[in-house]
């Protein structure tokens, strides 16, 4: 049996081989070209195609393809739009398939905890986890994350797998490595995908971040009451998805305060906290009128260097400045060189693409698309992009497309010059502490 899944998943990874090859083929990443609407349509087969087989790879193949879908740099654009409906849905397992996972972490006696446990209706399926909504005795609601039995094994193959790939492909590719390090790359998001595996960990993670959101009047973390490395029982966050909300039962002062607080508390992640969420897609932020926004799901972090924050700080100051030249060096400070690089072809780009998203609203420019406008030039001009762009690309896009279902009239570069002062102040104090 576990060799016949081993063959199903190794066709499923030619399967995506060879959609990627082809459609690249058609479309390359670097020259966009024009098709036929025969070739669009067969080029949007190929990328669903893809889709579907990161998704019924897994949890793990799923965060890459997520992150491949903000890298047009690599792969065809047909699939990096496709890949961003990438949803990570399983179907519902039996309660009693997880229950032993429950009793293994808190005794044959864990119904002891609670008062009741809804097990008939989960709050959630992905296939790494199932979330179920549960009172515990003292009458306070909460949810109940199990990890699905034998997920975990699952992913360190997936992940030596990945890895003898990646280096396969830098011995036969060098050039192509020699601009995106895939193997860099993976490692920066196995990385951030360790607390998902053990959740002990993704509470610490909660703690840290119900720190940095004590400094925000809007914005919220559920607070972890008990945590196993697969069980993880936390408080109840209030309200519905962004994604599902109604803005009208907002007032706009309200919408306005709540978008802008969510992205400065990300900012500070980026630049002071230098630990962020990593997927704050819309499903993973809670709102209700009258109540703070809540982030939930700690399971992937992002973590960032100082001199990479401020190399990044430096370059959307330079946005928000329509400093196109600056946003240049910047860039190039975060990544590397190769030795085809064609600087200044890279900053008459940054020239020309700055003052189109300067002062732009979420409603009039999708900002990860922006970035991924930079890393196409950067890819084509030679200059190696950091590895850790990959992962806070991801958080970036994610976390400027779930404020647009709430507030779209915001401008992210505003929030972020409202935020600089602070950000500035939290450098200087700790250049200048003992």
């Amino acid at each position: 049996m576990v060799q016949s899944m081993n063959l199903a998943r190794t066709r499923l990874l030619a399967q995506i081989a060879f959609h990627l090859i082809h459609a690249s083929r058609r479309n390359p990443p670097d020259l966009p070209g024009e098709r036929g609407s025969d070739g669009a349509a067969e080029g949007a087969a190929h990328a669903v195609g893809v889709r579907k087989a990161f998704e019924a790879l897994g949890p793990l193949y799923m965060k890459v393809g997520q992150v491949l879908s903000t890298r047009p740099d690599i792969i065809a654009a047909p699939i990096a739009r496709e890949l961003q409906h990438l949803h990570d849905r399983a179907a519902v397992l039996p309660f009693s398939t997880v229950e032993p996972v429950l009793a293994e972490s808190f005794g044959r006696n864990w119904r002891c905890r609670f008062r009741n446990f809804d097990t008939a209706h989960p709050l959630g399926a992905a296939s790494l986890a199932q979330v179920y909504e549960a009172t515990l005795t003292n009458g306070h609601r909460v949810a109940v994350k199990i990890q699905r039995p034998g997920i975990r094994p699952l992913i360190a193959q997936d992940m030596k797998t990945l890895r003898r790939l990646a280096h396969l492909f830098a011995k036969r590719a060098p050039a192509f490595n020699a601009t995106i390090d895939i193997e860099a790359m993976l490692g920066v998001i196995f990385d951030a995908m360790r607390p998902e595996l053990d959740f002990t960990i993704e509470a610490r993670n909660m703690e840290c971040g119900r720190a940095a959101a004590h400094h925000f009047e809007l914005v919220t973390v559920p607070k972890p009451l008990d945590a196993t490395p697969t069980v993880l029982i936390q408080s109840l966050a209030p309200g519905t998805s962004i994604r599902d909300a109604d803005p009208a039962q907002f007032t706009p002062g309200e919408r306005r305060a709540i978008g802008r607080q969510l992205l400065a508390f990300m900012f500070h992640g980026y630049f002071t906290d230098m630990t962020f969420h990593a997927d704050p897609h819309p499903g993973n932020i809670f709102v209700a009128p009258g109540r703070p926004a809540t982030v939930i799901d700690w399971g992937m972090i992002g973590h960032i260097d100082r001199r990479q924050s401020m190399s990044l700080m430096l370059g959307l100051l330079s946005l928000s400045q329509n400093d196109g030249h600056a946003l240049a060096k910047a860039w190039v400070e975060m990544g590397k060189v190769t030795p085809w690089a064609d600087i200044s072809a890279f900053t008459q780009d940054m020239a020309a693409l700055v003052p189109k998203v300067t002062s732009a609203s979420l409603a009039e420019l999708n900002y990860g698309t922006a970035l991924t406008s930079v890393l196409a030039s950067s890819t084509r001009r030679g200059i190696q992009t950091s590895p850790m762009i990959s992962i806070l690309g991801k958080s970036f896009s994610h976390a400027e497309g779930s404020v647009r279902y709430l507030a779209p009239e915001i401008s992210v570069t505003d929030v972020f010059r409202r935020e600089i002062r602070k950000i500035i102040g939290a450098y200087l104090r700790e250049a200048s502490s003992e």
